[in-house]
């Protein structure tokens, strides 16, 4: 294996579907979000992160084509770091890769919507892959579900514990903390 061509074909593969996935909608010219989004995401990367989320699926004999958005997800999210790592009220660098950053281009306004944009964008396009994927989407899902039916358990536990709270208090007993130990040392 030739691991410069691998590289190239995977960068390409890579680019080609961040392309199609930020594809601007029914031929309307972009909106200058759009265009703040792709300049930071089509600026030259290596695309080292997606190449090694697909490296390892070929290693385990995945197929690459349900692993593709969850490596160009990984790509987004990290166009949004540098995206903001770059802000004047981060680093306040004006060059990236030899190119003027995203806020010196379209303003730090533009630049803080077009890294969030590109972070929003990076978990639709994981999660859509997600549900693309028979077993992976059912999985994912059924994961997404019981973690919404914990937190509804935990929120129910802590409304009790509030309700058991204010019937202690109600009664004189203790319901802040250290109470317990005050009244101990004071012999109640």
């Amino acid at each position: 294996m030739n691991l410069t061509r691998y590289m190239k074909e995977r960068q390409r593969l890579v680019d080609r579907t961040l392309r199609a996935l930020l594809a601007p909608s029914s031929g309307k010219p972009p909106r200058t979000l759009d265009r703040a989004m792709r300049y930071s995401l089509f600026s030259g990367g290596k695309r080292i992160r997606p190449i090694l989320a697909l490296a390892s699926a070929e290693a385990l004999g995945a197929r690459l084509e349900p692993v593709l958005p969850f490596a160009c997800g990984l790509e987004m999210i990290h166009a949004y770091s540098l995206v903001h790592d770059d802000l004047p009220a981060m680093d306040d660098d004006d060059l990236r890769r030899g190119k003027p950053t995203n806020h010196v281009v379209f303003g730090e306004g533009m630049a803080i919507l077009a890294g969030d944009g590109l972070l929003t964008e990076a978990f639709r396009v994981m999660a859509e892959g997600a549900l693309a994927a028979p077993k992976q989407g059912q999985a994912a899902f059924r994961v997404n579900e019981s973690t919404a039916r914990l937190q509804e358990h935990a929120r129910l536990a802590l409304a009790f514990l509030e309700d058991d709270l204010r019937m202690a208090g109600h009664f004189g007993l203790t319901t802040r903390p250290g109470d317990i130990e005050n009244r101990a040392s004071a012999g109640q």
